[in-house]
């Protein structure tokens, strides 16, 4: 029987209490965890397992101009000289790396399956392939040689691996960061790469910038997935403490579908963008659980379409239910609204860290700064140690008699190394050079290269002691690098940030935005609780809508509007009143004024008008053809509709003083036609529309001739149209008022109201001008008075101002004049009377 050995007796057991013990023991697997797995370097942005692959593949020569290769090879050199874990783990660290719905900037590029949205499972790594993308060789790894980064031992001393790459950007601001450690977790949003380096420059220019301005230049988080962002109190929570809840939602839109030929047209909501790290597939199926369960009502389909072309998924809804309450359903039940979570923690100089965004910025300029230092001090040294040779190789040439003398008397290389030492002041690195130099140096042409050489490296020594000692030369590098990667790099933003939503009497739930663009805008029959506020709108050509406070109104720049654009309207209202604006579908939608947004800084340009509208009126088909306020008595004024196939209707406004904000149909089209023209008119006032032929039509507004009609009508023929004519515009004929014609290729010319005769609707009318091309068409009619000016716009985007009495007058049977040059192919689409825009800033 073998003998019991008696340890406690020789003193090899060291008695240990057994709190004290798990205490130690588990404080090491705690900084172990948190230092060497779970938690990013502020540094560079990576965790040790992302560094050692990139580390991996940048020794592989895996660079983005070299073909790609198997991951099962990275992962193998991965595991076999860094990092000694399960090469699971380290294939699905390299698939993020890849994904660009996980990245914003991914930093390998891959060939072949890694997953997808749907959460489906990338290929084994024996199929897949990768390399460095572009942006991960030269943000991260182009300056790792030149002993920019420390080096450490691996893990078991037979290799080298450095503590951090050399970022040339804050890629843990770009590409975010989540894990989750022993007691802290970290979860950083992605953000956009040209808010990030604008947010570095100015903080290098301006180290006291305040959290404000460092705010307008990074708004919020841009998610790889696109999305948006309800409010901005979470986002400046988390960027000045470190933490805070960022509410994002997927970008839905309304479309009117029909599921056969011949069947009537349902209303669907599409979903084109999910939050982030949202699994479409496993949102389909909870949204078909939760309708089968009767928890989600007025759903009558769903499916996915989506493509290569992009997300869409179609949820078909039922006739009687409103897509409002549904979308707010989606929201409040599935992750179509989902909160982030953001906690800005990383690793400083080894210690978990929460950080704030201007800290986290401030922690990679010290860094970039240090490696600048770094960089630059090996170039220096480099660069010295070769102008020590050639310079030494320089004063051999010039004493080439007397180095050949040394060299033939010296019996050995010894004793010639030590006779150009001791008879020529050379030194021992100088020495073994000339000794090591060829004989085809020797020719003028090798000493002239030796002079241009010695030369440039003096230049650079200057450059480079200039930089390390002048810290504002400094900065200035590291400012043009950074400007340098946004130019190469820099992407539009994704993920549109919204404004918080208003507090609506009488519901618990805020209304939601349904696309991307039209953040929270309420129905136009809510009652918001501040008061109405004196407001001034501006509208412009292309169809935005500028809106100031009236004490501003005069310190903004037009500046703003590009010259293609310029003002066509101004208007003095309140926040409460309603803006009308009217769709070529023949759909008109209000809009409060309050929802436009006050136009300061950047957005002085303003919103597109389109944009304002409900989901339904984005189509593709849908465009702006009008827009205004509701003139205080409705009763005295009636709306002239004027539709391009010649279709014309009088409706009275006091039809437009209630609706919602999905609108209504004012007038019924045909498939092959749309709504054109509008014009306000009062009772016996004189009406004149025209055609692409040329002629016009007069008649007065009468209930004769054109009698007041519903909503629901298609209205009746304006003017006979011949094949390939259409409506060019109406116009009202008051005193002193001359018509004015323009031809798409320039011509132009006034014309009194007497050369245009009476006639009936739904005749031929006059013929008002004559062309000098055949090609040519009648391009707009209008009426405006001498001291007025009008805007003529071509399809070159060139806008030229005319004052009305500049346009010769003329009879009906002449051609005008050629007022502007245009060039080849270029014609005149449209006209509009400024007079009309300054007078309706009066009303």
């Amino acid at each position: 029987m073998a003998k019991q050995l008696n340890l406690l007796s020789k003193g090899q057991v060291i008695t240990t209490a057994l709190h004290t013990e798990m205490q130690r023991s588990y404080l090491e697997y705690a900084m172990s965890v948190i230092v060497g797995r779970a938690l990013p370097d502020v540094r560079d942005g990576l965790k040790p397992v992302h560094r050692r692959i990139l580390y991996a593949m940048h020794e592989l020569g895996l660079t983005p101009d070299r073909p790609y290769r198997k991951c099962a090879r990275v992962v193998g050199d991965v595991l076999g000289k860094y990092h000694p874990h399960g090469d699971q783990a380290v294939y699905d660290a390299l698939v993020r790396l890849v994904q660009d719905f996980s990245s914003r900037y991914p930093l390998l590029a891959g060939h072949g399956n890694f997953g997808s949205v749907d959460n489906d499972p990338p290929a084994a790594m024996r199929y897949t392939e990768t390399r460095l993308a572009s942006i991960g060789n030269e943000g991260m790894l182009r300056e790792i040689g030149e002993e920019t980064v420390e080096f450490i031992g691996n893990f078991d001393n037979s290799q080298q691996e450095p503590t951090v790459l050399p970022a040339q950007l804050p890629f843990l601001l770009l590409n975010g960061c989540a894990g989750i450690a022993v007691g802290m977790a970290t979860n950083i949003p992605p953000h956009n790469l040209g808010e990030v380096v604008d947010g570095l420059i100015a903080l290098i220019d301006r180290p006291d910038l305040s959290d404000q301005k460092l705010l307008e230049l990074i708004p919020g988080p841009d998610f790889p997935t696109g999305g948006q962002i309800v409010g901005r109190t979470g986002i400046q929570e988390a960027y000045t403490t470190g933490k805070g809840s960022i509410v994002m939602r997927g970008v839905t839109q309304l479309e009117e579908i029909a599921r056969s030929r011949g069947s009537k047209k349902r209303t669907a909501i599409i979903v084109t963008e999910l939050p982030y790290q949202v699994n479409k597939a496993g949102w389909i199926e909870k949204v078909a659980d939760l309708v089968n369960q009767n928890r989600l009502q007025g759903i009558s389909d769903i499916r996915d379409e989506s493509d290569r072309e992009g997300m869409r998924v179609v949820i078909e809804l039922k006739r009687d239910s409103q897509p409002e309450e549904v979308l707010q359903s989606l929201y409040r039940q599935t992750a179509l609204q989902t909160n982030f979570g953001a906690i800005l923690l990383a690793l400083v100089d080894g210690q978990p860290r929460q950080l704030s965004l201007r800290q986290l910025l401030q922690e990679f300029l010290h860094f970039r700064e240090q490696t600048l230092n770094r960089r630059y001090s090996y170039e220096l040294e480099k660069a010295e140690s070769r102008s020590h040779l050639v310079a030494g190789l320089l004063t051999a040439l010039a004493n080439l008699d007397d180095v050949i003398t040394i060299l033939r008397q010296a019996p050995d290389g010894g004793t010639a190394k030590q006779n150009l030492q001791s008879h020529l002041n050379f030194t021992e690195l100088q020495a073994d050079a000339i000794l090591s130099m060829p004989l085809r140096r020797l020719t003028s042409l090798e000493q002239q290269n030796l002079q241009q050489e010695f030369t440039e490296l003096n230049q650079k020594i200057a450059e480079l002691h200039n930089l390390l000692d002048n810290r504002h030369e400094l900065l200035k590098a590291l400012k043009k690098d950074l400007r340098s990667l946004k130019r190469k790099y820099g992407d539009p933003r994704r993920t549109h940030i919204g404004e918080e939503p208003l507090q609506i009497k009488g519901l618990a739930q805020q209304k939601s935005p349904v696309n991307k663009d039209a953040a929270n805008q309420p129905s136009s029959n809510l009652s918001w609780e501040e008061p109405p506020q004196p407001t001034v709108l501006e509208f412009t050509h292309r169809g935005y809508v500028r809106r100031f406070q009236p004490a501003s109104k005069k310190s903004k720049a037009d500046n703003n509007i590009p010259d293609h654009d310029f003002i066509v309207q101004t208007d003095l209202t309140d926040t409460a009143q309603d803006v009308l604006i009217l769709t070529n579908t023949g759909k008109i939608y209000p809009v409060k004024v309050a929802d436009i947004p006050l136009s300061k800084g950047r957005a002085a340009r303003g919103k597109p008008l389109i944009t304002l509208l409900s989901s339904t009126a984005q189509l593709a088909t849908e465009t702006v053809v009008s827009h205004f306020l509701l003139p205080e008595k409705l009763a005295e004024q009636d709306l002239v509709l004027l539709t391009k196939r010649g279709r014309i209707k009088r409706l009275p406004v006091n039809e437009l003083a209630q609706m919602s904000r999905r609108g209504i149909t004012i007038i019924k089209l045909k498939n092959d036609d749309e709504l054109s023209f509008i014009q306000f008119v009062n009772a016996n006032e004189q009406l004149i529309i025209g055609s692409s032929s040329g002629r016009l039509l007069r008649f007065p507004i009468s209930e004769a001739e054109l009698p007041a009609m519903g909503r629901t009508a298609m209205g009746l023929q304006g003017l006979r149209l011949l094949k390939h004519q259409q409506m060019v515009g109406c116009t009202t004929l008051g005193q002193d008022r001359h018509i004015l014609l323009f031809t798409q290729e320039g011509y132009a010319k006034r014309l009194t109201s007497k050369e245009i005769k009476f006639a009936h609707r739904g005749d031929l009318g006059t013929q008002a001008l004559k062309f000098v091309n055949k090609t040519d068409n009648l391009a707009a009619i209008l009426s405006g008075k001498l001291d007025g000016e009008v805007a003529i716009v071509t399809n070159k985007d060139r806008v030229e101002r005319l004052g009305i009495s500049q346009i010769p007058s003329a009879n009906r049977s002449s051609t005008g004049e050629n007022l502007i040059t245009l060039s080849r192919d270029e014609k005149i689409i449209s006209v509009t009377d400024l007079g009309i825009a300054l007078r309706a800033s009066n009303k």
